[in-house]
């Protein structure tokens, strides 16, 4: 007999072919058992909706699934850290995106996986299917591309449009920092932060952190510090470019209170760790390996207090936190959009609840006895139960305190 454990991609392999292939299915809300059943779930009974849907569009989030059917879409450009493998070599992680979905906030999901020989054929495949859902989840689609077709999607549609590797991860770096930032007695109004990494999550996150009030915002890519003098900024980085006299990494570093890693593995030399502020924050997230271990990070900086995107060190900034919720609340509230107020909404919402009591179930969960708000605990965990209701209310009455002055302001 073989006793050796699988490796864990055949236990990968096989979760995902066992016992039948794939990791969603389709199931009936309604009965149909009988033929007065089937008479109302098809012919003739159906006529009705389609009638009511026709005279009144609304009535579509009565009589259908729209108001709780969300399209997870993909190019396959951008997936995870494998880079542009298509449209259906992308599928498994849409699937597993809209586990997620159903797992945290009940939400149902269509996975859209597009082959589009263009930009303008990838948003018009959207719009044109949109009437079906009742919101937008752009996924794993590359820069720049993604900033005109989210920007263009939403300008076309009146359902809300998110691209979560954009916002979903800005709103849980957002809220880490908060609670970061109290934990060392600083003020995001006055904090230097320096970012690596101008790519989607690096310029979304540094947007809503400015919305937020941040003033002192430096943003590094690959070439250096987006400074006013480069001649190689396209349109989508122009809010972002700063006046300054930095032109590398190591001079932006010197006195930061915060970094913000969203490039590369071991892209933060030690070295410039000391260069940064007395109590700095450090958010080193690339997947899987971060731009500088933890280990090595509290070494050298007691003082610091860190995230990372992995699950096995403190203080993982995790999108389950946010798009779940998020998506909850925009569609209770019947959104025509996922505003920058909601997103704000969310961030202090998640902020807050990491300061709460951690219920038991939580602690049981990762197999510990003790968690409470501290320099390892600055963001809640995604099986913390409370998310739903916490993060979810505090979107939807953001929703419609907008809906409300939008009202109020026509008339």
């Amino acid at each position: 007999m073989n006793d050796k454990q699988p490796t864990l991609k055949q236990q990968a392999l096989d979760y995902h072919e066992f016992p039948r292939p794939g990791k969603l299915s389709v199931e009936s809300s309604k009965p149909c058992f009988t033929a007065a059943e089937l008479s109302l779930a098809y012919t003739p009974g159906v006529a009705e909706p389609v009638r009511e849907i026709d005279r009144d569009p609304e009535t579509a989030y009565r009589y259908t699934n729209k108001g709780n059917l969300v399209a997870v879409i993909t190019d396959g450009t951008a997936v995870l850290g494998l880079g542009n493998v298509g449209a259906l070599a992308s599928k498994p992680v849409m699937e597993g995106k809209a586990v997620l979905f159903k797992r945290f906030a009940d939400i149902d999901v269509f996975d859209i996986e597009v082959t589009a020989p263009s930009v303008e054929s990838f948003i018009e495949t959207v719009v044109n299917i949109a009437p079906t859902f009742g919101g937008i989840n752009l996924e794993d689609i590359a820069a720049p591309h993604c900033f005109r077709i989210e920007r263009e999607l939403r300008e076309r549609l009146s359902i809300p449009v998110f691209h979560d590797d954009q916002h979903g991860t800005a709103v849980v770096i957002c809220a880490a920092l908060i609670n970061a930032l109290e934990l060392q007695n600083k003020r995001l109004a006055r904090a230097k932060i320096v970012f690596l990494g101008a790519g989607a999550a690096g310029m979304a996150t540094a947007r809503l952190l400015k919305a937020m009030g941040a003033t002192d915002i430096t943003m590094v890519n690959k070439a250096g510090v987006l400074h006013k003098q480069r001649d190689d900024i396209n349109e989508d980085m122009q809010d972002l470019v700063r006046e300054t006299a930095d032109r590398t990494l190591a001079d932006a570093m010197d006195n930061a209170d915060v970094f913000i890693g969203v490039s590369a593995a071991n892209a933060l030399p030690a070295e410039l760790l000391m260069k940064m502020a007395a109590n700095p924050v450090v958010f080193a997230l690339a997947n899987p390996d971060p731009e500088i271990l933890p280990s090595v990070a509290t070494q050298l900086r007691d003082d610091l207090v860190m995230a990372t995107g992995r699950s096995d060190f403190p203080n993982q900034v995790n999108n389950a936190l946010c798009f779940p919720y998020l998506f909850r609340g925009a569609l209770d509230a019947k959104a025509p959009q996922v505003s920058q107020t909601m997103q704000i909404a969310a961030a202090h919402a998640l902020a807050e609840l990491a300061r709460e009591p951690v219920p038991s179930s939580v602690m049981e969960a990762y197999d510990v006895t003790e968690m409470q708000f501290g320099k390892d605990y600055i963001i809640p965990k995604p099986f913390d139960p409370r998310l739903l209701k916490h993060v979810s209310d505090a979107v939807f009455q953001a929703s419609l305190a907008e809906q409300a002055e939008q009202d109020k302001k026509l008339g």
